[in-house]
């Protein structure tokens, strides 16, 4: 298990941390308080290909690998996850375009998704639909020219301001999950159609604002994404590498939270001896470290079997499920760690907190993980 990257992905790697930690990060708490990422922010990283890491150099991406890909998610988390948020929604959309679309629609939106040109939105949750996405009721009927898409989508990062929505719906409803399909939705041409709720106030993550929209409006023919009934078919996959990026996001924040209290257990002293010389607080020091590096690893791992082009399913959903809970338990014993003053928004504990409590949830909770590997043991 060397993770070996390439010396071209390491320079990349090193440049992402690098603006992450002199730009991301200082803007991090302002992008909490004001529940938006700046789009200068976006730019930035687009000039260095960020927008585009899930790409080959055919669509305008760096052309770099999981596992490389995986440490720059980690790196920009760590300076900021709300910007990880949207950088990785927009991964998701196009995505779906890399693994179900056409020549034609890959060519018509990658390229641009790369350079930043267009944010992208991921649209399959709705109210009654989220772990189980076969029981959408969003539909797709034919009409003359192009086909006719109704229904509520809700936690869709990034919809309010995309350019395009990868919108799922059922085009067969007595077929079940072989009657989905995916619908890329050009919004400056379907925005009569389209209504979008305020933001959601979300707990964390308040600078990667999620809607709730409904969409009632007719896209052209060339709108469906590959072929009809193969829209579950690309979600699934779609998810199985979101979730590594999930996983990558969660060793962000864990890091973040652990080098904040090893530094505080380092400073800060009590009967004049350092915090951390207290075998409770080395504990907890040791325990955290622990769960971070369990869960690097089988994040790494299942990027590299990405990489592989081998089934990577449970591998993805065990380092999601070993990351998203190792962060939060590495956030919560940071935050106690710092005592009150990790209660207070002069440190950035409880935004790491509250950030950190979404990876068990979003792309498939803790509890669909723990069902998906199960399901591979049998």
């Amino acid at each position: 298990m060397a993770f070996d990257i390439t010396a071209d992905e390491q320079e990349l790697v090193d440049a992402v941390a690098q603006i992450s930690k002199d730009v991301l990060a200082p803007q991090a708490a302002s992008a909490d308080a004001n529940e938006r990422v700046s789009e200068e922010t976006l730019k930035t990283l687009a000039e260095v290909g960020v927008m585009g890491l899930n790409l080959s150099e055919e669509f305008g991406g760096p052309g770099v690998g999981s596992v490389a890909m995986s440490q720059m998610v980690a790196a920009i988390t760590e300076a900021c996850a709300s910007t990880a948020s949207i950088v990785t929604a927009q991964f998701l959309a196009t995505d779906s375009i890399l693994l179900g679309g056409t020549d034609a629609q890959r060519e018509a939106w990658l390229p641009r998704a790369a350079a930043g040109e267009v944010i992208g939105a991921f649209g399959l949750t709705e109210p009654g639909a989220g772990s189980n996405p076969a029981e959408m009721s969003t539909k797709a009927t034919r009409v003359d020219g192009g086909w006719h898409l109704k229904g509520t989508k809700c936690f869709i990062t990034n919809a309010g301001f995309a350019d395009f929505i990868i919108v799922y719906a059922k085009t067969d409803v007595d077929a079940g999950h072989k009657g989905i399909s995916a619908f890329i939705v050009d919004t400056a041409a379907a925005w009569a159609g389209l209504d979008f709720n305020p933001p959601e106030k979300t707990m964390g993550l308040r600078g990667s604002p999620v809607y709730e929209f409904v969409i009632d409006t007719i896209v052209p023919e060339d709108a469906l994404l590959g072929d009809a009934g193969e829209g579950f078919t690309t979600a699934m996959r779609v998810l199985d590498r979101g979730r590594i990026e999930v996983a990558a996001m969660s060793l962000g924040i864990g890091k973040a939270a652990l080098d904040a209290a090893v530094a505080w257990a380092g400073e800060r002293k009590i009967s004049g001896k350092p915090l951390g010389r207290l075998q409770g607080i080395a504990f907890k020091l040791a325990d955290m470290y622990t769960k971070y590096r369990s869960a690097w690893l089988l994040t790494m791992d299942a990027a590299e079997q990405r990489d592989a082009g081998v089934d990577f399913t449970r591998s993805s959903a065990t380092a999601k499920l070993a990351a998203s809970e190792a962060a939060a338990f590495i956030a919560d014993e940071a935050l106690q760690i710092h005592g009150g003053y990790g209660f207070t928004r002069d440190f950035p504990l409880e935004r790491y907190v509250r950030d950190a409590r979404i990876y068990r949830i979003y792309e498939g909770s803790s509890e669909i993980q723990r069902t998906i590997i199960a399901r591979s043991l049998s």
